[in-house]
């Protein structure tokens, strides 16, 4: 019997963004665009990839991620599953204010029992997630390119992993970094995580670093 398809699906994190500069959780704002530095990387990664055949690129619909694949190519479909979680009311409120809020420790140790005032529950964010990556298993094989947000593929790398949601925030994913898991058959794997070896600056905030929400600002300032 022939063995089952396979499909490598890269995780690729938009690039370093106005809003990481300034330690604000962006959420859905479609006028947060990438940094200088986003821009860069957005170069890096297009030439990082450049040698790869890939079936499909994917992307949020959100400004920061279709400015991050651009450089990559101009045949980009948009998928709202993959779009950064609803914050509500948290959304375009700092970070060092918002870790300061009673919910915060919830976020940080129980995410599977959070929702965000008037927005998303983690769970409802990873289920939509869960769903996108099962229709993509179904259509494609080979490679394909998922540009997405820090949250977003931290969840799809907790699933990967076979890791509860409420471990997930031990995954640390960096703007402009690469992820891939793989799926063949019935299984899922983690191949690869947080790649930024191919970036020529990383961009970021050292204080937000602690922050575990938005998928933090960077590695480095």
């Amino acid at each position: 019997m022939p063995s089952p398809k396979y499909l490598d699906i890269y995780l690729l994190r938009h690039g370093h963004s106005t809003a990481n500069g300034k330690g604000i959780l962006a959420g859905r704002d479609n006028f947060v665009t990438l940094s200088e530095s986003g821009f860069t990387q957005a170069q890096d990664v297009a030439r990082a990839l450049a040698e790869i055949k890939f079936a499909a690129l994917i992307s949020s619909p959100i400004t920061r991620c279709l400015q991050t694949v651009k450089p990559i190519s101009q045949k980009i479909i948009k998928d709202s599953r993959f779009q950064e979680m609803n914050y509500g009311d948290w959304s375009g409120k700092k970070l060092a204010l918002l870790s300061k809020k009673a919910l915060w420790r919830d976020i940080q140790n129980h995410p599977s029992t959070v929702r965000f005032p008037d927005g998303e529950s983690f769970l409802e964010m990873s289920a939509r997630t869960t769903d996108a990556i099962s229709t993509l298993a179904k259509a494609y094989s080979g490679k394909i390119l998922v540009c997405s947000h820090g949250d977003v593929i931290k969840a799809i790398i907790a699933q990967a992993m076979g890791l509860h949601l409420d471990s997930f925030q031990k995954i640390i994913i960096d703007p402009a970094s690469i992820s891939v898991v793989r799926i063949h058959g019935s299984s899922m794997q983690l191949v690869k995580s947080n790649d930024t070896s191919h970036l020529s600056v990383a961009k970021g905030s050292t204080k937000s670093r602690g922050h575990l929400l938005g998928g933090g600002a960077g590695a480095r300032a």
